[in-house]
């Protein structure tokens, strides 16, 4: 079941992006560290009433946020369609325990349809260069890589952007 965060979830999304990173790390993928994902990230997109959580048998098991913000990184990006009506995906996350099973593709098909229904343009996200699962799974769905940006405080490799017109 997906629905939307309760503030009292955000523990519980700290400790699956900490063992998302550790996972990442051990394949020696180095996205996500100490400084992101972090609690007022969480907060910020529980506060815009963004933050969606994937339950398992009454567990939360990963998380999505759909944001109509767009981060200034953003900005020089050459998106395929208007700076006005888009929403942009940060924070997937499923549990390493339960990674390969299609919960991720179920979290990116409820962002898809939530942005189709409010009649949204497009979905614009970023993902880590040196991550080719990820790049893999987008690509798989349709989306079209754009460029690159960069948050230095992750890595010196740039994240590509992604955008699915609608």
């Amino acid at each position: 079941m997906i629905r939307k965060a309760i503030v009292t979830d955000i523990d519980t999304l700290m400790k699956i992006t900490k063992a998302c990173a550790i996972c990442m790390i051990d394949n020696h993928i180095f996205q996500w560290n100490e400084f992101y994902p972090n609690k007022n990230a969480f907060l910020n997109d529980f506060e815009r009433n963004e933050l969606y959580v994937l339950e398992l048998d009454n567990t939360i098991i990963g998380c999505i946020t759909i944001s109509t913000f767009m981060d200034e990184q953003y900005d020089a990006m050459s998106w395929l369609t208007e700076n006005k009506n888009n929403i942009y995906i940060h924070r997937l996350a499923i549990h390493p325990n339960q990674q390969g099973k299609g919960y991720a593709q179920k979290l990116m098909t409820f962002a898809e349809e939530f942005a189709k229904k409010n009649n949204f343009l497009s979905v614009r996200l970023d993902t880590f260069s040196q991550n080719q699962r990820n790049q893999k799974f987008y690509e798989y769905r349709g989306y079209k890589r754009l460029g690159n940006i960069y948050f230095p405080k992750q890595s010196e490799h740039p994240f590509y952007c992604y955008e699915l017109v609608l």
